[in-house]
């Protein structure tokens, strides 16, 4: 499969626009800070950038982040003026040819965000495999990836390898495809399909098993929107699977729980964060507007309180005594099947209009870029 991979996206594609399905391609549009952002990236890196998410958490500057998967660099060059000089990415990809691309361009880079260094590192290995490349225990603040882990055969090892490398408090921000079901082996052993992000997408609740035991105790969905085959041929062989692109963020935090409980907690979001000074989402269950009281589990106080986002929360609240279960199972699947939604802690949630649906059929190609 490793060869397969490096085969497909090293000499097969020479540009998004040779995807043969949308699977991989993000066909949100960036939210306003980012397209200065992305504006300022080398023509050559957009060209050649194979993401479905965007892998942008808050509060990077100072950050030393690393990028699994990185290809081309298009995420890693955004990563890096969002960190600042200050900050470090590191991008780890398998692919000689991908690689090149991203190299050749660091100059220009550099210039380009007014730095008198670069921030940038380029390592050429596997993200199953990162003690190879001499990095180091809880080193990182942030780890991210973009639509890679589906194309890895052992995709235990990838997390396990995060969980070494994220700092206590760090957290691991990805973007990737899941199915509803397991993939049968039809579609699991088919090269395009598997070059497509599409054969080897995990099963959602394998996926939760793994984070799990990789240390990960309560994964937390972002966003998703669903991926609807249009073209014929690909549908007959992908048959009643249906295929996700989600983000999800995984906390590296002492003392989570697999399940959310309730200890009295409450939080009240200071509305301190850039772009977000009347509400902050955590995920997609969880959005705080600013100086409301909003109770929440012992996770989420958790993940806000022994994060970086501890500065711009006030805690109410302790460990002391516990009134058992916080909520109630979620749904048989964490997906939306059509529309897109936010449902939050607060009384009167805020819901987002919904998207068109992404396909994975030709008509879709144009918004890979």
């Amino acid at each position: 499969m490793h060869e397969l991979v490096q085969d497909y996206y090293g000499r097969t594609l020479q540009s998004s626009a040779d995807l043969r399905t949308s699977a991989c391609c993000d066909a949100s549009a960036p939210p306003p800070a980012l397209r200065p952002v992305l504006g300022r990236i080398h023509p050559e890196v957009l060209a050649r950038y194979y993401g479905c998410g965007l892998v942008s958490p808050p509060l990077l500057e100072g950050c030393r982040v690393l990028d699994l998967g990185c290809g081309s660099g298009r995420d890693v060059y955004a990563l890096a003026q969002l960190v600042g000089e200050r900050g470090e990415v590191v991008g780890v990809d398998m692919t000689a040819e991908q690689l090149a691309v991203a190299r050749r361009h660091e100059d220009y880079h550099r210039e380009a965000f007014g730095f008198a260094r670069s921030n940038v590192r380029f390592l050429e290995g596997y993200i199953e495999r990162l003690g190879e490349l001499g990095l180091e225990d809880a080193s990182f603040d942030v780890i991210v990836s973009n639509c890679v882990i589906n194309l890895c055969p052992d995709k235990a090892a990838v997390l396990r390898e995060v969980f070494r490398l994220l700092r206590r408090g760090g957290e691991f921000y990805f973007s990737d495809v899941y199915a509803d079901r397991r993939v049968p082996a039809a579609v699991r052993d088919d090269p395009v399909l598997y070059g497509e992000c599409l054969g080897g997408a995990l099963y959602w609740n394998d996926f939760l098993a793994l984070a799990r035991a990789a240390g990960f105790a309560d994964p937390r969905l972002v966003e998703d929107r669903p991926l609807a085959a249009t073209d014929p041929a690909l549908a007959a062989k992908l048959g009643d699977v249906r295929f996700f692109s989600a983000t999800w963020r995984l906390f590296r935090i002492d003392g989570l729980e697999s399940a959310c409980e309730d200890f009295g907690q409450a939080v009240v979001y200071r509305g301190t964060l850039p772009e977000q000074a009347t509400r902050f989402v955590l995920d997609k269950r969880h959005g705080f507007d600013a100086g409301r009281v909003v109770p929440v589990s012992g996770n989420t106080w958790r993940m806000l309180h022994d994060s970086r986002l501890r500065p711009h929360f006030d805690f109410i609240g302790s460990f002391e005594r516990h009134y058992g279960r916080f909520t109630a199972e979620g749904p048989a699947m964490p997906f939306d099947t059509a529309a897109r939604g936010t449902v939050t802690d607060n009384p009167a949630p805020t819901t987002m209009p919904a998207p068109v649906p992404a396909t994975l059929g030709s008509a879709a190609r144009k918004s890979c870029c």
